[in-house]
């Protein structure tokens, strides 16, 4: 699924809500989730799951390829844990 597929699921439950609206919706909300994630917030969506930004550290690694040590510099990742109801119904 993509956002064009999650705006017409979100249309098609909706009479008064367009196509085009329910695509500014979820522009939307996903711009918001980003702005909340790159000030370093947690974007939690109950009975969905929490996003969350996380800091590496810097490490020592190996080049696969040359067997040579590299040092792998700091970075950030989104980190995301599904809520207990969503993996409930997922394994179903």
């Amino acid at each position: 699924m993509n956002t064009s597929d999650l705006a017409d699921r979100l249309a098609a439950g909706d009479d008064k809500l367009t196509k085009a609206q329910a695509k500014q919706l979820v522009d939307a909300v996903l711009d918001a989730m980003r702005d909340a994630l790159t000030a370093g917030d947690e974007v939690n969506l109950p009975g969905f799951g929490k996003f969350k930004v996380q800091d590496k550290p810097a490490r020592t690694g190996r080049n696969p390829s040359t067997g040579a040590t590299i040092q792998i510099a700091a970075s950030k990742k989104i980190a995301f844990s599904a809520a207990k109801a969503l993996k409930d119904a997922v394994a179903k």
